[in-house]
């Protein structure tokens, strides 16, 4: 999948000049323990980067998912795996098929005994996959949480697609704007314990304390676990539970086109406002049909690239995870490890029907 030319152009700028934003998606500072002492960051202050060395050849990257049928992880996986050819590396995606907080351990346990130079994990639990990631590490094999975050201590890096608190703040905003400030509103999220989740909604949370919002109501946060069908009954229930309900955030891409499809064939549509996170080629239905009016999302493309590369620099010593430390993320460009290993992406970009069509994912 490849954005037309012009829109990667746009979209590349606007991420150069918005990198700077402080969200701290999914499992950041907002789903850890502050006191946790920091196994990664011992490792960072006797370890000594590189930045001169080459990449090297033959790595060997995994890819664990959430779930192994998650169509948004499917792409940004790929793309990582695509990657790693780049450098003469060689990727593999494995995972599970539920997405419960212990359903990766025995996967990490595989890998670590398969000698991978290096595990890149979307979390589905920011604590239960710890144990056999430590286990990981201390036997070299290098750790990159992405998309969703582990405890900081269970990983070297965590390769954010945007600013948590610029996500969740801006999911609150967009459907503020279109209800005119005024109205109940619900979120349908994942799993209770994915990380970028709780730490969005967290976002939200607050974003909705202010006094601009002080006639809208958060009614319910549901829980739709990234199953399609799961998601598509919590919406009904939602609006069966709440006859008032004037909107939805769904920040899942599995929970908002299961969320517009129902609504699109009911008599909610025009009625109730759906927002949050999705990719284009799902979503583009329910934008040309009336259904949504806007959504987000990053480019999950970029996600997988720029975390394959990031756990090439680190195999390679390039990187320890240490804040301020550079590396080069191939036709990315170069990024900067920030607090806690955080390497942020770029900001999400806004879809509507102007500009829907111009993107292929």
């Amino acid at each position: 999948m490849q954005l037309h030319a012009r829109t990667r152009g746009r979209v590349l700028a606007a991420a150069s000049a918005v990198c700077a934003l402080t969200i701290t998606l999914a499992g950041c500072s907002g789903t850890t323990k502050d006191s946790a002492k920091s196994d990664t960051k011992s490792k960072g202050s006797n370890a000594k980067a590189n930045p001169d060395a080459e990449l090297k050849k033959d790595l060997k990257l995994a890819f664990l998912p959430k779930q192994i049928n998650n169509p948004y992880e499917k792409i940004v996986d790929d793309a990582g795996i695509a990657a790693t050819k780049e450098f003469g590396g060689t990727g593999k995606e494995v995972g599970p098929s539920d997405s419960s907080a212990s359903s990766q351990v025995s996967y990490i346990n595989t890998l670590i005994q398969q000698r991978q130079d290096a595990i890149l994990i979307a979390a589905n639990d920011p604590n239960a996959v710890c144990t056999p990631l430590k286990n990981a590490m201390k036997q070299n094999i290098k750790v990159v949480a992405y998309d969703s975050d582990t405890a900081k201590d269970c990983r070297q890096l965590f390769i954010n697609q945007a600013s948590s608190e610029e996500i969740g703040r801006s999911q609150v905003q967009h459907i503020a704007k279109q209800l005119g400030n005024k109205g109940e509103i619900a979120i349908l999220s994942a799993t209770q314990n994915a990380t970028n989740q709780n730490t969005w909604i967290d976002f939200m949370k607050d974003e909705l304390k202010k006094p601009a919002y002080k006639n809208m109501k958060l009614v319910k946060v549901a829980y739709g676990d990234d199953d399609d069908q799961k998601s598509f009954q919590e919406t009904q229930g939602l609006l069966k539970a709440y006859p008032k309900l004037k909107g939805i955030i769904s920040p899942t891409t599995v929970g908002i086109a299961a969320a517009a499809r129902y609504i699109s064939s009911s008599s909610y549509k025009g009625k109730v406002v759906v927002n949050g996170l999705g990719t284009p080629n799902q979503m583009k239905k329910y934008v040309k049909d009336g259904t949504v009016e806007q959504f987000s999302l990053w480019d999950p493309k970029k996600l997988g690239y720029l975390g394959a590369y990031a756990a090439a620099a680190l195999a390679s010593g390039q990187i320890t995870g240490a804040e301020g430390e550079k590396f080069k993320a191939g036709e990315l460009g170069d990024y900067t490890v920030g607090k806690d290993g955080e390497v942020i992406l770029g900001p999400p970009t806004v879809f509507n029907k102007d500009n829907v069509d111009d993107f292929d994912f």
